[in-house]
C-alpha cells in the first residue's frame, strides 16, 4: 500500500538519502516496515528562527498492518495514494487543412509545439525573436548600452520573456500536467531537485541550455522552426496566416493557429482586434522594483541558520491593502540584479533576474498595486494604451535615454527627489536616473505602494529601510487583457484560433504557461488527424486491407 505522509519534519543536516530513519521515528514505525520511500515535496520551515528546517512530505510504500498504524495516528498527516489511470491521448479524425502553426516559443509554445511533435502533427513554430543565443547577445548589448533590438529583446525570443528572469517554477495550478511540465525540463538538463522543491527555478544562466535543448527535441520529432518570423495577419476564412521573415511576406494555410505570442505583442493585439477577434480587458497590477542587501534578508528570514548551505538565498512574500486595492509583492528574485525589459523605443520596463546561485549582492521584489478596467477603460487596448503611458513617463523621467528613474524609499515615502543612493546601490543596467517615482506611476500606485511599504516594514522589519532602492517601472505582472475563449480552447469569436498562455491572459508564470499550452495541444490533437495517418486512412478506405493489387 501506498502512503502519502505529509508535514515531515527534516533536519537540515539530515541528507534526503538518510531521511527514511529519522521519518520513521516520526511515523513510529520500524525502517524495516517501509520498502520503499520517496520525497515528493519540501519546503523551508523558518517560523522557528531557533529551529530552521524542512517540512517534508513523502510517499513510502508498506505493508496494510503498517498503514493502518500510520493512518489511525492523529498526529500525523496521510492518505493513501490511489492508483490514477490517465486516459490515453488519441487523435481525433478530422482532416486537418494545412499545418498546425504555433506562434511564440515561449513555455506555452514551446510545451504546445513538443506535444504535437510527439504525435506527428509536425507543427510550424513561428518565433518573431531569434534562437536564444542570438537573442542573448542582443539582450546583452541592451543592457550594456541601451541600444534596443525592437524584435529580439528580453520579451521576444527563443524562450519567452521567462528566459531573462529567475526561472522560477512556483505555481498554484493543481493540475497533473504541472509533472509533465517539471519532468520536461529535467528532460532538458535542469536539476532534478525541482522535483520535490516547494520553490524550484532554474536559473537565467542555465535557461539558455535547457531550451535550446527543448527546441532541438521538437525538431528531433518533426517540428519546424521559423526564427525572425513575425505573425502579421490572421484571416480566420479559408484560414491562414501572413507571416514576414526575412523582409518577406507570405502566406500560410492552416485550420489551428495556437497564438502564444506573450504580453509584449502588443502589435499582435492591434491586429487580432482589427480581424474581430473576441477579447477583453483585464486587470493587472503596476509599481516598481525594490532592492535590499540579500545579507538582510538571509538574516532575518533564517537567523543563525543563514549560513547553512542547504538553505541558499531567503525570500519573501509580502502582500497587504491599499484604499481597497490590492499591495503585494511579485516575482522574488534573491541575490539578483533589476533589469532593463522594454519591448519598444521610447520605453522603460523593469523586471527582476536571479542566476541559478541566486549569489548577487541584492535581493529585488516588486511592489506593485491592482489596476482595473476603472482606472483605464472598457476598451480591449485600454489596459495596454495606459502602460504605453507610464513606460514613455518613466523613459522621459530616466532622462531619455534608457536609463531608467530611482529612490531611496525614504525620499519616496517622503515624496522628494532623490538626489543620490547611500549604502544599497540600484543594479538596474545600463544605469538609473535619481529622481521622484511619483512622476511616472498612476497616483493611486504610488499611494499604494508608499502604504504597502510601511505594512511591508510591520511584516518584515527593515523592509522599509532607508536606503533601499525602488525602481520603475514595473508595468508587465501580467496581460492587460483577455483572448476570449471556450472550453475548447477556441476563440469564442473565431474556432481554429487557439489563444493561450500569459499573453492571452490565461496564465502568470513558466509553469502555467506551459500547462495552457499542453491543454491547448491537446485539444488540437483530440480534434483532427495527423496528416499522416489521414493520408492512411483515405489509401485504407480506397484500397481496404484485403484488396490484392495485382501487377
Amino acid at each position: 500500500m501506498i502512503i502519502h505522509v505529509s508535514n515531515l519534519k527534516q533536519s537540515l543536516d539530515y541528507p534526503d538519502e538518510s531521511f527514511l530513519s529519522h521519518a520513521a521515528r516520526q511515523l513510529r514505525v520500524d525502517p524495516g516496515e517501509i520498502s520503499s520511500f520517496r520525497i515528493v515535496r519540501q519546503a523551508i520551515d523558518a517560523r522557528d528562527k531557533q529551529a530552521v528546517c524542512f517540512s517534508t512530505h513523502a510517499e513510502l510504500c508498506c505493508g496494510a498492518k503498517t498503514a493502518a498504524k500510520i493512518l489511525g495516528d492523529k498526529r500525523l498527516r496521510a492518505e493513501v495514494v490511489l492508483p490514477k489511470e490517465e486516459e490515453p491521448l488519441l487523435p481525433g479524425s478530422r482532416p486537418l487543412r494545412g499545418r498546425v502553426v504555433v506562434a511564440g516559443l515561449g513555455p506555452a509554445g514551446l510545451f504546445a509545439a513538443w506535444l504535437l511533435a510527439k504525435h506527428g502533427y509536425r507543427p510550424l513554430v513561428l518565433e518573431r525573436g531569434k534562437e536564444v543565443t542570438e537573442r542573448a547577445a542582443a539582450v546583452e548589448e541592451y543592457w550594456a548600452t541601451g541600444k534596443l533590438d525592437p524584435e529580439s529583446n528580453v520579451a521576444f525570443g527563443e524562450g519567452g520573456a521567462g528566459t531573462f528572469s529567475d526561472g522560477k517554477l512556483t505555481t498554484r495550478v493543481k493540475d497533473a500536467r504541472v509533472r509533465t511540465v517539471l519532468g520536461q525540463l529535467v528532460a532538458a538538463g535542469a536539476d532534478p531537485e525541482i522535483l520535490i522543491q516547494a520553490k524550484p527555478h532554474l536559473g537565467t544562466d542555465r535557461l539558455t541550455g535547457i531550451v535550446t535543448a527543448q527546441r532541438k527535441e521538437i525538431e528531433k520529432l518533426g517540428g519546424e522552426i521559423w526564427f525572425s518570423a513575425g505573425l502579421v495577419g490572421f484571416d480566420p476564412v479559408p484560414g491562414r496566416v501572413t507571416v514576414e521573415r526575412n523582409g518577406t511576406a507570405e502566406q500560410i494555410e492552416t485550420g489551428a493557429l495556437i497564438l502564444a505570442v506573450g504580453q509584449a505583442a502588443r502589435d499582435t493585439y492591434a491586429m487580432l482586434l482589427r480581424a474581430g477577434v473576441a477579447m477583453a480587458p483585464k486587470a493587472f497590477a503596476v509599481g516598481a522594483r525594490i532592492e535590499h542587501p540579500q545579507d538582510w534578508l538571509n538574516r532575518s528570514q533564517y537567523g543563525a541558520f543563514m549560513s547553512h548551505p542547504r538553505l541558499g538565498a531567503a525570500e519573501y512574500r509580502l502582500t497587504g491593502r491599499s484604499g481597497g486595492r490590492g499591495v503585494y509583492t511579485f516575482c522574488m528574485c534573491p541575490g539578483g540584479q533589476v533589469v532593463a525589459a522594454a519591448s519598444g523605443e521610447g520605453r522603460v520596463v523593469v523586471n527582476g533576474m536571479s542566476r541559478y546561485a541566486r549569489d548577487g549582492v541584492n535581493a529585488n521584489a516588486a511592489v506593485v498595486v491592482q489596476a482595473g478596467p476603472e482606472d483605464f477603460g472598457d476598451e480591449p487596448l485600454a489596459g495596454v494604451r495606459f502602460c504605453e503611458e507610464w513606460e514613455a513617463r518613466a523613459f522621459r523621467l530616466g532622462g531619455g535615454s534608457g536609463l531608467a528613474p530611482a529612490q531611496r524609499v525614504a525620499d519616496f515615502l517622503a515624496r522628494r527627489k532623490t538626489t543620490a543612493f547611500a549604502d544599497i546601490l540600484p543594479t538596474y543596467r545600463p544605469g538609473v536616473a535619481p529622481g521622484n517615482l511619483w512622476d511616472c506611476l498612476p497616483d493611486f500606485a504610488a499611494e499604494g505602494i508608499r502604504a504597502g511599504l510601511i505594512r511591508f516594514g510591520q511584516q518584515l522589519k527593515g523592509f522599509d529601510m532607508p536606503d533601499a532602492v525602488l525602481t520603475a517601472v514595473e508595468s508587465r505582472t501580467s496581460a492587460p487583457l483577455r483572448i476570449l475563449r471556450g472550453a475548447d480552447m477556441q476563440s469564442l469569436s473565431h474556432p481554429g484560433l487557439y489563444p493561450v498562455g500569459e499573453g492571452a491572459g490565461y496564465a502568470g508564470g513558466i509553469v502555467s504557461a506551459a500547462v495552457d499550452g499542453l491543454k491547448a495541444a491537446e485539444s488540437v490533437i483530440k480534434s483532427y488527424a495527423t496528416a499522416d495517418s489521414f493520408a492512411r486512412d483515405a489509401i485504407a478506405a480506397v484500397f481496404p486491407p484485403d484488396c490484392v493489387i495485382k501487377a
